[in-house]
Order: C-alpha cells, then structure tokens, then sequence
C-alpha cells in the first residue's frame, strides 16, 4: 500500500490557518483555502487543544546574530573576550557563557549558536496547576460536580482572599483542559463542561445558516421595561430551550430577582407543545410571577405564550447559565431527573451568591 505523503505548512499558511479558525472556520473550510484535506488542519489546531501557541520573540538582552557573529570574528583574530565585550558593550561574563554553552573558544560557530539558544527558549513555564497539586485536586473536583470554570475561578477567589497560590484564571483551567501535555488535569473532566469538546472553539464557530433559528416579529430588548434591568422586583423569569440525547428536551425558567431555576420537562419541542407545558407550570406559582421573558430559536413559540403571561422579550442572561453539558439525557426518569437538577442547580446558586 502507497503511504500517503506528508504534508508541511510553512509558518505564514499557519498563521493564516489559526486567524481562520479564531474567525470560526470550520476544519473542512480550511481545509478548502489551502486545498488540503482536513485532517491536516485537525494535526496542528489538536496539538495545542485548539488554542493559539503564543508568538514567539527574542528577550531583548539576549545576544542578537549579528553580536555573535562579531564574536566569532574577533575570536578568529584572536581578540580577548574582554576586548569582546567591551566593543559589544556586554559584561564579559556573558560573552564568557556564550562561549561555554557553544563549545568554546575553538569550536564557536554564530549562526549555530544563534539556533541553539532559539532551542533553549522554548522551555514553556511550569502550569500553575501542575505546581500545586492541592489547587489542581480542588479545581478537578468542582469540575466533577459540574462547575464551570467561571464559577471555580471566582469560587477560589473568594474562598482564599489572600492567597494567590489557591487562585487560578477560569482561562487557566481551560487551557490546561485543552492541553494535555500540561499533565495537571486529566481529559476525562472534559466532559464535565457545558461543551463537551476536544478542542477550543472560537465563539464565532457555528455550523448554522445565517436564517437558521431566525425569531419571526421578536419584541426588541429595547422595549423591555426599566424595572426589569435591575431585577429589583421578581416576577420576571427567563426562558431558554436545552436539547440532550435521545430526543430529550427540557425548558428552564430562572427568576431573574432570586436566580430561582425551574426546569420543565417536555415530550417535543415543537413551539405549541413548548408554549402549553410553560403555560400549565404557570399555574403552579402565583399570579404575580406569571411575567417571564423567552429566548429560544422557536420562532412561532412567543405569540402564544405571550396571551397566557405577559410580553416575552427574547434575550440570554441568566438563563444561559442554566445549561447542562453536552450528551445529558432525562428520557428515562423525567420527573425524578428534572426535579434533581433543579435543587442541584438552585444549591449551585445559593453557593455562588
């Protein structure tokens, strides 16, 4: 069987590469612009987790090519290296380790100098979570109960005030989720985030049309009242639509003035099946919080909602918060599943006020 060549990209076509998929490319569509089948694309964007490498540069007091090929010069007319240093403007201990690190006096050769310590430089900093093995078991454990790591982050921060090395960025966690080679969290807590992914996405990623998910004759969020912005009275509820395995799919309401969450449990998703579960778990509260606000791709669900409660202004805040990882499925116990979740995410709530 022929082996299939391998295929190299030079550092400008990998530049352009990672500008298409922060821009939200797919892996096919960049496959596409350099006429490239995608699993090569999949080769490089994987090793670092789908996170960009930082650009690499000189430390502006490391020797230049240039001052190491004057060295070698001035060695060749047998210069001493204090007269070296002194034309070069150096301390003379450095030209001194130059030398030592690049087989000395007799063997010095700039331009193979200049590429060993190019090599040197690329030792990466120790990961934060990889040094502190008490922070690293904390943070896998908040991810295991399926914290974000928005909520570990500010979590930690809170919790030990004055202690930086018990605080981590939520991006810190990510990147050591999504880079393995860090070695401080395992992959297998991947699917405990919202998303369960391989890589890192870019936000703008979407594999949708542009009229996919399009609300019909949606009530603008200008027009939503004043009093709903400081969620200084309750009664105003946000709604969102969460699909799982197995055809499931559950509607959340969050009180937008307590963050009390609701889920109710749906056998379709079509927008009058949606719009006749929400306006029966109406019943259940009092008639002054019948008012919530929908957001959802059921572009005909409002309208008839909106007759049983009051106008529904389509908009994300807290009920985006309220999503469950990928691959959850509550078809097979749908009272008991939607009821735990509920108490776990209120309880969620409570710890994160």
């Amino acid at each position: 069987m022929k082996q299939r060549p391998r295929i190299y990209y030079t550092e400008a076509q990998k530049a352009l590469m990672w500008d298409r998929w922060k821009a939200g490319d797919t892996l096919h569509e960049i496959g596409k612009l350099f006429d490239r089948p995608h699993s090569s694309i999949h080769t490089i964007l994987s090793a670092t987790g789908g996170i960009r490498p930082p650009a690499r540069s000189r430390s502006r007091w490391a020797l230049t090519i240039s001052e190491r090929e004057e060295i070698s010069r001035a060695l060749a007319a047998g210069e001493s290296i204090r007269c070296v240093a002194s034309r070069l403007q150096r301390a003379a201990s450095t030209i001194s380790r130059e030398l030592l690190r690049n087989g000395g006096k007799t063997c010095y050769r700039a331009t193979k100098a200049d590429e060993a310590a190019w090599g040197r430089a690329r030792r990466p900093k120790a990961c934060k979570l990889a040094c502190n093995p008490a922070l690293a078991q904390i943070v896998a454990g908040k991810l295991q109960s399926l914290w974000s790591p928005e909520q570990i982050a500010g979590w930690l921060k809170r919790t030990y005030p004055g202690a930086k090395d018990m605080q981590v960025s939520h991006e810190a966690i990510y990147r050591t989720l999504f880079v393995q080679t860090r070695g401080a969290l395992k992959k297998e807590l991947l699917e405990h985030l919202r998303r369960t992914r391989g890589m890192r996405r870019s936000r703008h990623y979407t594999q949708k049309t542009p009229i996919h998910g399009r609300i019909v004759d949606a009530v603008p969020i200008s027009e939503r009242p004043a009093c709903i912005e400081d969620r200084a009275v309750p009664g105003h509820w946000e709604g969102d639509l969460l699909f799982g395995d197995a055809y499931s799919q559950v509607a959340t309401l969050v009180e937008r003035h307590t963050r009390y969450v609701m889920l109710v449990k749906l056998v379709d998703k079509d927008s009058y099946t949606v719009a006749a579960a929400l306006a029966r778990h109406a019943q259940t509260l009092p008639q002054e919080l019948y008012r919530w606000k929908w957001r959802g791709t059921n572009d005909s669900l409002w309208p008839p909602t909106s007759r049983s409660t009051s106008a529904i202004h389509k908009t994300h805040g807290s009920a985006e918060r309220t999503r469950t990882p990928m691959g959850y499925s509550d078809s097979t116990c749908p009272r008991a599943s939607t009821s735990l979740a509920t108490r776990k995410m209120n309880w969620m709530r409570l710890r994160e006020n």
